[in-house]
């Protein structure tokens, strides 16, 4: 596991608040690019990081696709933290 990765797609509030959108549920890029008022490439980028992080997965259906939280790669970030709790 990169922990690298997971942080670099912590670091942005973009992405963090993508992340919590994604807590209500599955979204399409679409959906994700009007509540951000974005352009698509700018989500596209932003999804791709949170993809390569194992944060967020794809589900692709008709011209469609849509994201949902991985919560395993998050929790993974979440070990890393949790190991300072001592």
């Amino acid at each position: 596991m990169d922990y690298y990765d997971k942080f670099k797609a912590l670091s942005d509030p973009i992405r963090l608040d993508i992340l919590n959108a994604l807590n209500n549920g599955e979204l399409s890029a679409g959906d994700i690019a009007d509540k951000f008022a974005l352009p698509n490439s700018k989500i596209s980028y932003h999804l791709a990081i949170l993809k390569k992080a194992d944060m967020v997965t794809e589900r692709k259906y008709k011209n469609f696709i849509f994201y949902s939280l991985n919560r395993n790669g998050i929790q993974e970030a979440l070990t890393w933290f949790d190991r300072f709790q001592k």
